[in-house]
């Protein structure tokens, strides 16, 4: 039986991510069990954990710390398989400038940044924040959840704020929307995603399969 527990702390995209999980699992014929939880034992005797995050930072880290989260996400990275995605990878960071400056969890160095109010593409047009829809990833290093997934793929984007990291070592994939931005990150067993698979048709059900077979090693 392959566990996998998706953190509950109230602010995420829970089921479509379980839902998406549980169709990739009877895809490859493996038996999977897919709990979307807050409890901490449940969390720990997991295979694998998804971390995900949708709405503003300041609310999300007052229901991590409250819910010590946080904990719960660096003792897995140490054991297990995680995947964090969208706002869950954002947390990750050491600080972010939503909401007047929110301190993060400083799990992964870097920091969250606004896309501005008069951001710009290449050809001067002014772009829309939040940044919504479908972006190219290029892939910057390869990794086991990138197997099947072509270069370029086109995934989903939903955020108006973006990571900035001096460790370009843990890019994975980027993006451009007016300015080049991190599309996902990768330390040892994490594997993190601004875009959301669950909602990223075959590249990111591909992304998913991956991840069930991923043993947490690059």
């Amino acid at each position: 039986m392959n566990r996998i527990a998706v953190i509950d702390y109230g602010m995420g995209n829970l089921h479509s991510v379980a839902k998406a999980m549980e169709h990739v699992a009877r895809e490859i014929n493996k038996s999977t069990e897919v709990l979307i939880t807050s409890d901490a034992q449940k969390i720990s005797s997991a295979d694998r954990v998804i971390f995900p995050g949708v709405g503003a930072i300041r609310d999300c880290m007052a229901e991590i710390n409250r819910l010590n989260v946080g904990q719960i996400v660096e003792d897995a990275m140490k054991t297990k398989p995680v995947l964090a995605i969208c706002v869950g990878m954002q947390a990750l960071m050491n600080r972010s400038e939503e909401n007047e400056g929110v301190d993060c969890l400083g799990l992964m160095r870097g920091e969250v940044r606004y896309f501005g109010d008069d951001l710009r593409n290449n050809n001067g047009g002014r772009l829309k924040v939040p940044h919504m829809g479908w972006n190219q990833v290029k892939q910057a290093q390869d990794h086991p959840l990138w197997k099947g997934v072509p270069d370029n793929s086109r995934f989903y984007f939903v955020h108006s704020y973006y990571v900035h990291t001096e460790l370009k070592g843990n890019v994975t994939g980027v993006a451009h929307y007016g300015t080049e931005i991190v599309a996902a990150l990768a330390d040892n067993n994490i594997f993190a995603t601004q875009f959301h698979p669950e909602k990223s048709q075959t590249a990111g059900l591909t992304l998913l399969r991956n991840f069930l077979r991923w043993d947490g090693q690059n």
